[in-house]
C-alpha cells in the first residue's frame, strides 16, 4: 500500500528550548502535502476502505479531516463529499473543492453536518470521522515509528488534543514501539476543553459549546478510546489560553518561518512557557501538527484583537 502522507522532518529546535540541560524535537507535520498530521489516518483510512470496495468517500469535516479526505479522494481517483456547516468559512470550502471534491453546506455545526453525512455513507460510500475510526489512529501512529526509526527518544511527546485523534494514534506508536513507559502532555485551550473536563470529571463527559479561536479543536466530546487511553497511559492535560496560543504562531513563524493554526500554537504555547510538567524533562517532542485554518492576515487579526504587540 503505498502512503500518502510523506515522512516529515525531525528537527532540534535550539530556539523553542530555554535551558542548555534539555532539548527541544519538532515532528513537523505542518509540512504535509495537506498542511496538517491528519493525512496520515485518513489516507490510511482511505486506502483500506477502497480495498474492501467503497466507491466513494464521505466527510463531515470543514477543515483539516475534510481537506485530508478530498486530498485522498483525488489520489486514488475516488469521488468524495465533504459536508460543511454554514460557519465554514470560504477559503475551507475553496481548498477542498480545488481537490475536485464536491461540498455540500449543512446545518449550523459540525453535528448537523456529522448527521446529514452519515445519512450519505454506506457500503459503497464510506464514511471518514474527523478523528473517531481505529483506522485513523493507526496510521496516525506512524508520526512515532518515524522518530524511532530517527533514533530519538523523547521523555515526554507534546500534542494538542480536539476529538483525540492524534492522541489515540500517538499512544498506538508509543506502544508498538516498546515505548510505554513516554508520557503524553496533551494540550487544549481553555475554550475547547474536552479533555480536560473527562479527565477532571472521571467520567466520559463533554463540554455544552466551544468559545476557542483554535477551531480545529473544537470537538465537543473526546472520542471514547481517547477517554479510555486516560486511564491506560500517563497523559496529563494541561490548558492555555487563545492568547497563549495565538502568541506562539506568532514566536513559531518568526522562529521557524512555518506558520501554523492556533490549535497547533497551544501545544507549541506550552513548550515556549515551560509549563510545570515539562521542567525535569531532558528531551522533549512536539508533534507540530500544523494546520490550514490561518492566513497571514488572519494572524495579524487575531493578534492584534488579543492585543500582542
Amino acid at each position: 500500500m503505498n502512503k500518502l502522507h510523506i515522512e516529515t522532518p525531525l528537527i532540534e529546535s535550539l530556539l523553542l528550548n530555554k535551558s542548555d540541560s534539555s532539548e527541544v524535537w519538532l515532528k513537523m507535520e505542518a509540512l504535509q502535502p495537506t498542511g496538517s498530521f491528519k493525512i496520515r489516518g485518513i489516507g490510511h483510512a482511505c486506502q483500506i476502505y477502497l480495498e474492501n470496495g467503497a466507491k466513494a468517500f464521505i466527510s463531515s469535516s470543514g477543515g483539516n479531516a475534510g481537506l485530508a479526505v478530498a486530498y485522498s479522494g483525488r489520489r486514488l481517483g475516488v469521488p468524495v463529499t465533504v459536508v460543511v456547516p454554514r460557519t465554514t468559512n470560504q477559503r475551507a470550502i475553496d481548498l477542498i473543492e480545488n481537490e475536485n471534491a464536491k461540498v455540500r453546506v449543512v446545518g449550523d455545526s459540525w453535528n448537523e453536518a456529522h448527521v446529514f453525512a452519515l445519512d450519505l455513507s454506506d457500503k459503497k460510500n464510506a464514511y471518514l470521522h474527523p478523528f473517531d475510526d481505529k483506522h485513523i489512529w493507526e496510521g496516525h501512529a506512524s508520526v512515532i515509528d518515524e522518530v524511532y526509526e530517527a533514533g530519538v527518544k523523547p521523555d515526554v511527546v507534546v500534542l494538542s488534543v480536539g476529538g483525540g485523534g492524534l492522541l489515540c494514534g500517538v499512544v498506538e506508536g508509543l506502544r508498538r514501539n516498546k515505548w510505554e513507559d513516554i508520557p503524553v502532555l496533551a494540550i487544549e485551550t481553555v475554550g475547547a476543553k474536552s479533555l480536560h473536563t473527562a479527565f477532571k470529571a472521571g467520567k466520559h463527559i463533554g463540554v455544552e459549546s466551544i468559545s476557542s479561536i483554535a477551531t480545529s479543536l473544537g470537538a465537543k466530546k473526546i472520542a471514547n478510546r481517547a477517554y479510555q487511553l486516560l486511564s491506560e497511559h500517563n497523559i496529563y492535560s494541561h490548558l492555555v489560553d487563545d492568547t497563549d496560543a495565538i502568541r506562539a504562531c506568532n514566536s513559531f513563524l518568526d522562529d521557524h518561518r512555518i506558520m501554523v493554526e492556533p490549535a497547533c500554537g497551544a501545544s507549541l504555547s506550552a513548550v515556549y512557557d515551560k509549563c510545570d510538567f515539562l521542567k525535569d524533562k531532558k528531551s522533549v517532542l512536539v508533534i507540530v501538527c500544523g494546520g490550514v485554518g490561518v492566513t497571514l492576515g488572519q494572524l495579524k487579526d487575531w493578534s492584534a484583537g488579543a492585543c500582542l504587540h
